[in-house]
């Protein structure tokens, strides 16, 4: 059992998106954080500078389009979560943790958009 609250973590992302805060988000993940995203082809972004290269464009996007909670639960090892950017598109993330209670990786990819690209996540 972690001895810190995953779910809060989330939680705090999901602030941090809603409110384009790109300080704070960076601040949840490990400083070997990584993001896989599969929304438009597979790429991955590793380390702060390369997180701030792939969450700063879509910080505005999430902020303007409106950013919305459509499910979240824990996974097998982790937290899973599904959000929709302007109430209609979906994507789901699975995100992982180090020890130290910061987010060592994400997975994102399109939800029930089948083939489409997602482009937002």
């Amino acid at each position: 059992m972690r001895d810190f609250d995953q779910m809060g973590i989330i939680v705090d992302w999901m602030d941090a998106c809603r409110k384009g805060d790109l300080a704070t988000l960076l601040d949840l993940y490990a400083d070997d954080g990584k993001v896989e995203c599969s929304c438009n082809g597979t790429h991955l972004y590793r380390g702060r500078h390369e997180l701030e290269t792939y969450w700063g464009p879509k910080l505005s996007a999430f902020s303007s389009a409106g950013f919305g909670l459509e499910e979240i639960h824990p996974g097998q090892n982790g937290i899973d979560l599904e959000y929709s950017i302007a109430g209609a598109l979906r994507v789901r993330a699975s995100f992982r943790f180090s020890a130290e209670g910061k987010i060592h990786s994400t997975l994102c990819e399109p939800a029930q958009q089948g083939a489409h690209d997602c482009a937002a996540c």
